[in-house]
């Protein structure tokens, strides 16, 4: 543990990035900077990063430590803020970088931090399901759990803005990249191939989980290609996929009627590249629709303990699973929409903005 002046410095240091100001990059700046890796744009790439994550990292350090309902005192919510604050020195304590070495050793301690960081998810919804159930325990839930919604998706947006500068400079360093692959971004990513890849990923899990899963049907011209990030678009397309198959799976599991498919719909707009994931899963009743997107709401039956041992992922998470799809799509300057017939089944319409121009959402 750092000695009591050390942690003082550190706590003025960070009040003091916290307050300066972030710059957005959009993702054709991120293409545009990043068709040229020469030495010169990596070691200009590098300094950026040095200022730029300390301010970013110091900001969520800060806010964690002031969250409501003694939320920040939940010792999963004070790991959390500890790897913030490692981070945030690790960058403050590196020597400037003005040469190839520095910037190869930079990258080094960046990617680290990333790995750091892995966890924080997961180790988030812990501390605020610890809460959750302490309120539920004591019979009040406090009217202000909007405030804590509001915070977690400035935190998680703020983390995928992080995730994404550190990723993509670090892919940069790749020797051998794919064709028209730059850093994290596929210049001409085919969405119906993410699609394909996310529907069998999704369909392994419920086979693994029910013993059977409802088809896939996939719609939409092939060769089609656009500029993506492909984890991000796998990430949101199996969430909504995994959803539906779930919805679908519950709801014929003892009835001998035939299984519609899920499907899904690619369509390329002038504006928007849109998918639809539709599904006959029986719909949410509209009393629940407002709740899809706060954090915590699970449609499981049991959803999993997140104290228990962790079997990789389930069909039925935490409900964290669409509000972080949303923000992926938000991200990039897209949007992600849910519609339902409660009865029938639900469609969700992700919407990926293809021109690029929009600036990261800087919480």
């Amino acid at each position: 543990m750092a000695s009591e002046p050390v942690a003082r410095a550190v706590a003025e240091e960070v009040g003091r990035w916290g307050s300066m100001k972030q710059t957005g990059v959009s993702l054709r700046y991120m293409m545009e900077f990043g068709s040229r890796p020469t030495e010169r744009n990596l070691l200009l790439s590098a300094q950026f990063l040095q200022k730029e994550l300390p301010i970013r990292i110091a900001r969520r350090a800060l806010e964690l430590e002031s969250l409501p309902f003694g939320l920040s005192r939940k010792p999963a919510i004070l790991k959390v803020r500890d790897w913030y604050l490692d981070s945030f020195r690790d960058i403050r304590y590196f020597p400037e970088v003005r040469n190839r070495n520095d910037e190869l050793a930079f990258t080094q301690m960046i990617k680290m931090i990333k790995v750091r960081h892995n966890n924080v998810v997961p180790t988030m919804a812990l501390g605020v399901q610890q809460l959750k159930k302490e309120q539920c325990r004591t019979r009040k839930i406090p009217t202000g759990f909007d405030e804590i919604h509001e915070f977690l998706d400035r935190f998680y947006m703020s983390r995928i803005g992080i995730r994404m500068l550190i990723g993509q400079h670090v892919a940069l360093h790749d020797p051998d990249p794919e064709p028209g692959v730059i850093g994290l971004i596929n210049t001409k990513l085919s969405p119906i191939q993410v699609a394909q890849a996310a529907s069998e990923d999704a369909r392994s899990i419920c086979l693994r989980e029910y013993g059977s899963a409802p088809d896939i049907n996939i719609y939409g011209d092939p060769t089609f290609t656009f500029p993506y990030v492909a984890s991000h678009l796998h990430l949101m397309l199996f969430e909504l996929v995994k959803n539906s198959l779930r919805a679908v799976q519950e709801r014929y599991m003892n009835s001998d009627k035939d299984v519609p498919p899920v499907r899904i719909i690619v369509a390329d707009g002038a504006e928007d590249v849109t998918i639809k994931v539709s599904d006959e899963g029986g719909g949410i009743p509209r009393s629940g629709l407002p709740r899809i997107f706060t954090y915590l709401y699970s449609t499981a039956k049991n959803p999993p303990d997140i104290d228990g041992p962790s079997e990789g992922v389930t069909m039925a998470g935490y409900g964290y699973g669409l509000p972080i799809s949303r923000l992926y799509a938000q991200y990039f300057g897209g949007d992600l929409q849910i519609i339902s017939m409660d009865g029938y089944g639900t469609d969700a319409y992700l919407h990926l903005s293809r021109l690029g121009d929009s600036e990261e959402p800087l919480p």
